[in-house]
């Protein structure tokens, strides 16, 4: 997993500045919409600080656009992604893995998530709200929260996410839980 470290969290500090430069958005408009410290974002953008999945789903959602975009934003020619050179990025705080799948110019995005044992990853409502999507559980057991429903979900169980709701993905097993997400984009912003 060496293409995990400091290239990628350069590439995301830069997509981030990139859209928030096209938005024309300061710092502290980024701050607001987000909900993420002007000074974390800063960190971020200048590649001093790898985000945890909680600070990119609030800013894929002040962006309105998927985490998976903000981690690949290169469309890359190739049809043939190899396991060993796919985009991937690790959570720093819970060690949450996430592997992208299918490129940035495919119709609908493909991520392998990796949740280590007792991790938890929250995403707020509006990280769902342009974007549908279905869980699909490889390996393990995932406690998947939304909204007020929680899905006990084992290997080669699926849900398909209804209306925008907070989300919590946990995994209270001693064993790292795979699963899939596939997302097909909505509306662009």
């Amino acid at each position: 997993m060496s293409n995990i470290v400091d290239p990628l969290v350069e590439r995301i500090g830069a997509r981030i500045r990139a859209e928030r430069d096209r938005r024309r958005w300061t710092l502290s408009e980024l701050a607001d919409a987000s909900g993420v410290s002007r000074a974390m974002i800063h960190r971020i953008e200048r590649g001093e600080s790898n985000p945890t999945a909680v600070v990119l789903g609030k800013l894929s959602a002040a962006f309105r656009l998927s985490v998976a975009t903000l981690l690949d934003p290169e469309a890359g020619a190739e049809k043939v992604r190899r396991a060993d050179t796919a985009p991937q990025w690790l959570d720093p705080e819970t060690g949450y893995v996430r592997r992208q799948l299918s490129g940035p110019g495919f119709p609908a995005e493909m991520a392998e998530i990796r949740l280590p044992a007792g991790a938890r990853v929250p995403y707020p409502a509006a990280a769902f709200a342009f974007h549908r999507q279905i869980i699909w559980v490889v390996d393990g057991h995932l406690t998947f929260h939304e909204g007020d429903a929680v899905h006990e979900l084992e290997a080669g169980d699926t849900v398909e996410l209804g209306d925008p709701a907070p989300c919590v993905f946990v995994n209270s097993s001693d064993r790292e839980c795979r699963y899939a997400v596939v997302l097909v984009r909505g509306e662009a912003p």
